[in-house]
């Protein structure tokens, strides 16, 4: 049985500036550090906030001129904790950037990286208007990585309302998954929680949910609760308060063994074919 490991989750307000993001995501990283966790994650849009589609790909940087993998790289290295970032903005063309999250060993070393392959394209009952696909270019590519403790499944925000995801890196061996976001205040009342049990429950794994929080530039407002979830679907541990801070638990590995002993359903699917109906 692999040991057990002390995970944190950063909630942040990120701003529109670069620098001042690091800065405050460095500073309750290394907080979680002194605390004593193992392995960090920070949120989606930990480099910057926005906005408007212009400002946004005004402000994103190619990935080797952006100073967000360097400084993390290093100050996981520093703190010889593994941490995820949950995604930075990266310019991949003149008008187009990436969601990436950047995950880096204890040593600095980078070991992967997800793009988000789920875009947030909705028109909500409020009349908030969202098209991340106007300047985002979706993944292709799934992840679940190595760690010293278990292997950890990446996902991003708007991903966990597409459970196959989680089910498939669930069954290729993932027994915690990651979902930094940035979940808007109306979808957050209404199905934060509700989702993140249900993947947990689905995949009995642990899920990590780090969140922004708080209102940004231009107005627009996150709904923060950054929550740790076991894998039989109990919050074990929530941000409650509406400003940037650290969460953290201790995760047993028994427990992913014993929910999914419990409930089999990762090892039974079935094919099935639909009934052709006549009107």
């Amino acid at each position: 049985m692999a040991n057990p490991v002390v995970a944190a989750c950063v909630q942040l307000n990120s701003g529109p500036d670069i620098d001042d993001n690091l800065t405050a995501a460095g500073r309750l990283i290394r907080e979680a550090a002194v605390e004593g966790a193992e392995f960090i994650i920070t949120p989606e849009n930990t480099d910057f906030i926005r906005e408007t589609k212009e400002q946004t790909l005004e402000t994103a940087l190619e990935e080797n001129k952006h100073p967000g993998p360097i400084f993390f790289g290093e100050l996981a290295k520093q703190l010889g904790v593994w941490l995820l970032i949950g995604s930075m903005k990266i310019k991949v063309a003149e008008d187009k950037v990436a969601n990436r999250s950047f995950l880096f060993s204890k040593t600095g070393q980078l070991m992967a990286t997800y793009d988000k392959i789920h875009l947030f394209d909705c028109d909500l009952p409020t009349g908030e208007t969202h098209r991340e696909s106007d300047m985002v270019v979706a993944g292709k590519m799934a992840a679940v990585v190595k760690t010293p403790w278990k292997p950890v499944g990446l996902s991003i925000c708007y991903d966990m309302r597409f459970p196959y995801l989680y089910r498939s890196m669930a069954q290729r061996g993932a027994e915690i998954i990651a979902v930094p976001s940035a979940f808007t205040v109306p979808t957050g009342k209404a199905h934060w929680e509700v989702l993140l049990r249900a993947r947990a429950i689905e995949t009995g794994s642990y899920i990590l949910a780090p969140a922004q929080c708080g209102e940004h530039e231009g107005g627009r407002t996150t709904y923060g609760h950054s929550m740790i979830i076991d894998p039989w679907g109990k919050i074990i541990a929530e941000r409650e308060v509406d400003t940037p801070g650290v969460i953290m638990r201790k995760l047993h590995f028994e427990e992913v063994t014993k929910a999914r002993f419990s409930i089999p359903s990762l090892q039974k699917d079935s094919s099935f074919d639909f009934y052709e109906t006549k009107l």
